[in-house]
């Protein structure tokens, strides 16, 4: 596939605005994909960020391989940089998040004179989960939150229950995806539009690269007993598993590649991490 560039006005202003707030905050709490720990960290929010304290949630954390997510919180870990995983749909993980921001703030109050609740901004790339972690963390449905990237507008200030204040940003992408995996590994997992991308090359890449480093999961899911030598023969497969096809026998591709997308996205293939801790150690850098 080309390269994916994809930046909406919109995404220039959230760029702003969290230029014009970080002085307000005490704390970046960065959401990513548990899927994708390195695409889905944006590079502007690590550049605009640099002087702040941070920490990195990875949300989605159940839809992702569980021993890939812990050799990445290792690598974090032995970084300095805390983080911790949470799936915040089912509110896995928030209580040991909120811990770890309760101890953050007990350690900024120590070194102040008066002490004031901690105040933090929550930021991140689009689709990874922010408004429903957000709902989490204030026990409320207080923001807008949808399965489409793009849904939350403008900026929140909001409550925590201990007292902390929180504010919320829109998703913001980058201009220029240098790497090309990078759009690619996005539009997988939802935080590109799919109206602008071709499903059926998008699906044909992804089972490509599940084909890779999950053909077991792929094969189980679709009730294949062998993959396809390649990508289009196994998902012409599962279109005839599934009884996909049009008159003739034709393969209905863009129905096919529709199902796979969704059933990736939802975790209905199986936990899956696209990017290894140990094939990335040179990206991991953005990490």
């Amino acid at each position: 596939m080309e390269n994916i560039n994809w930046y909406p006005g919109h995404m220039k202003k959230t760029r702003e605005l969290i230029q014009e707030n970080l002085k307000m905050v005490d704390l970046v709490a960065e959401v990513i994909d548990a899927r994708i720990p390195v695409s889905s960290r944006n590079p502007i929010i690590e550049e605009l960020t640099e002087h702040k304290a941070r920490i990195v949630v990875f949300n989605k954390s159940d839809l992702a391989d569980r021993s890939e997510s812990e050799k990445w919180m290792a690598f974090l870990r032995k970084q300095g940089s805390p983080a911790a995983a949470v799936n915040a749909m089912s509110g896995g993980g928030v209580s040991a998040l909120m811990k770890l921001l309760t101890e953050i703030d007990q350690e900024k109050n120590r070194q102040r004179q008066r002490q004031k609740p901690l105040r933090l901004m929550v930021a991140g790339v689009p689709n990874v989960g922010k408004s429903s972690l957000i709902n989490r963390l204030t026990g409320r449905k207080s923001t807008q939150t949808g399965d489409r990237p793009g849904v939350t507008r403008g900026k929140q200030w909001l409550s925590l229950s201990n007292g902390m204040q929180l504010l919320d940003t829109p998703g913001i992408l980058w201009p220029k995806f240098q790497d090309p995996r990078e759009g690619l590994n996005l539009a997988f997992c939802g935080s590109i539009k799919d109206e602008v991308m071709n499903l059926e090359e998008l699906a044909l890449e992804l089972i490509r690269v599940l084909s890779d480093s999950y053909p077991q999961l792929l094969a189980a899911r679709y009730k294949l007993e062998a993959l396809g030598e390649t990508p289009l023969e196994t998902m012409e497969a599962i279109a005839a598993r599934r009884g996909f096809l049009l008159s003739g026998k034709r393969v209905d591709y863009l129905r096919t590649a529709r199902t796979v997308l969704d059933e990736f996205r939802s975790g209905a293939i199986g936990p899956i991490t696209l990017e290894r801790c140990e094939d990335m150690a040179e990206a991991a850098v953005k990490i």
